[in-house]
């Protein structure tokens, strides 16, 4: 296991990693684990030098693996893999030094909660950190910031915050957020408005008139266009009419009552 950690260390050192081999490379060493078996720590137990070791390098190939996964746009590998390294991180934080990424990954899973807007999970993560870290972790803080403008509907400053972010790690989660925010502006807009300009619409969305993403949101949520060239939302606000089977019900009440009676 050595060895493999070893050469993905020196790899995933490079300044352009090929992403392919260290893949391959994560795979060995998770194989490499499952055969030796994971580390049994007791909770109240000292651990010894090589268990040590052990649980360093685990948690090291966690964190590759996790911006692995981002810069590969496994999302699914991410939440895996994040959730394992959260295990070093609070249930082996008394035999192991301090991460120094920690507060990043951790800013990273909040980031991902809130693109995905899966808002319960999001403050239960919150609850395992201080209050004091939350305040002025520059790799925690901006999330917050940015959990604030979506639960009040300020989605313009989610779209400006994108530039602001602490790592470049974050950039395709803020896209995600970005995303989630447009749709939010998207349905904000067709309950508030009958009609609407292109050009006010491609505005309020953060979006080029006309362009390629303007093109496929209009696409996705049926936006259709009037004699003038607007957005026409009158479409959308009526709701098709639903037929009452009068009949069936009558036949159903009739057969219940007469069922009552033999009962009586």
């Amino acid at each position: 296991m050595s060895n493999i950690y070893k050469e993905l260390k020196s790899e995933w050192s490079k300044a352009s990693p090929n992403l392919a081999h260290c893949g391959q490379l994560l795979n060995s060493l998770k194989l490499e684990m499952v055969r030796s078996g994971y580390v049994d720590v007791e909770d109240e137990g000292e651990v010894n030098p090589q268990q040590k070791q052990e649980l360093q390098r685990s948690r090291d190939m966690l964190e590759i693996a996790i911006e692995h996964s981002i810069k590969v746009k496994d999302n699914a590998a991410f939440e895996r893999y994040m959730t394992q390294l959260k295990m070093y991180y609070f249930d082996y934080d008394k035999h192991l030094d301090s991460s120094q990424q920690m507060h990043k990954f951790m800013g990273l899973h909040l980031l991902y909660l809130l693109a995905t807007n899966r808002i319960a999970d999001f403050h239960i993560e919150l609850e395992r950190l201080p209050s004091a870290l939350l305040l002025q972790n520059p790799f925690i803080s901006p999330v917050l910031a940015l959990e604030n403008y979506f639960m009040e509907g300020r989605y313009n400053k989610i779209l400006q915050a994108k530039k602001s972010m602490p790592s470049e790690l974050y950039a395709d989660f803020m896209d995600l957020l970005v995303s989630t925010a447009r749709e939010e502006i998207a349905s904000c807009m067709e309950k508030s408005y009958g009609k609407i300009a292109q050009k006010q619409a491609a505005l309020r969305l953060g979006l080029k008139p006309g362009g390629h993403e303007m093109q496929a949101l209009v696409k996705k949520r049926k936006w259709t266009l009037d004699e003038d060239g607007n957005f026409n939302y009158a479409d959308l606000h009526m709701r098709q009419k639903e037929k009452v089977p009068a009949k069936d019900i009558a036949v159903h009440t009739l057969t219940y009552a007469q069922e009552l009676e033999k009962i009586v």
